[in-house]
Order: C-alpha cells, then sequence, then structure tokens
C-alpha cells in the first residue's frame, strides 16, 4: 500500500510548504505585489505589467488561487482578482514563527565554528 510522506507532516509544515512553492517563482511573487499595489486588477491588466503572455499569466494566477491567496470575481468577459488579505496575515505570521524558532538556535554561520 502506498503511503503519501507529506501525511506524516503536521497541517501547518504542509501548508507552508505549498505556499512556499507557490512563492518560489518570479511571477507569482510578482502579481502578488502588483495586487497589493492596485488592490484590485483584472486579469488583462496583470499581464500588462508583467514580461509574460496573458497565458503565463493566468496559469500563474490559477496557482495563487488554487491556494486561495487570491480571489477573483468574474465581471463580464473578465475576472478582477484581489489578494485574500486575511490568509496571506496568516501565512505571515506561520513564517515569522518558523524563521524565530530556526534562528533562535546555536549560531553557524560563516565567521562560527560548527557544534556538529
Amino acid at each position: 500500500m502506498t503511503y503519501a510522506k507529506t501525511a506524516a507532516f503536521t497541517a501547518g509544515q504542509q501548508q507552508l510548504a505549498r505556499v512556499a512553492k507557490a512563492l518560489a517563482h518570479p511571477a507569482r511573487v510578482a502579481i502578488i505585489q502588483l495586487l497589493a499595489s492596485k488592490k484590485t486588477c483584472i486579469s488583462g491588466d496583470i499581464a500588462a505589467e508583467l514580461p509574460l503572455s496573458r497565458t503565463t499569466v493566468s496559469q500563474h494566477l490559477q496557482e495563487l488561487k488554487a491556494l486561495d491567496l487570491i480571489r477573483g470575481e468574474i465581471d463580464g468577459l473578465t475576472v478582477c482578482y484581489c489578494l485574500n488579505t486575511a490568509l496571506l496575515r496568516q501565512v505571515q505570521q506561520q513564517f515569522s514563527a518558523f524563521f524565530a524558532e530556526a534562528s533562535a538556535g546555536t549560531a553557524c554561520g560563516p565567521d562560527d565554528a560548527c557544534a556538529c
């Protein structure tokens, strides 16, 4: 029987990894930054702002929408996208807690001796 290895990790770890994977592409980071600066945006406007085709932008929008990081409403022939700020705040807290925990340990930088 096959066993999904992700099941061995907490829901918080899985969500953090999904968001990190979604944000690992610079186009998706740029889309979120664009939506944050404009508050709302129509999909055609997003493609005009990025050095990508409308089809490629649409694919990135769908990835972000699948995670509910952005929301889209159909308005006639266009889709108006906006950020899910509640979820983004939650993700920000999760990343902050993750980095606080990860950096709270013993220092092991370029000038430090490793405790291994």
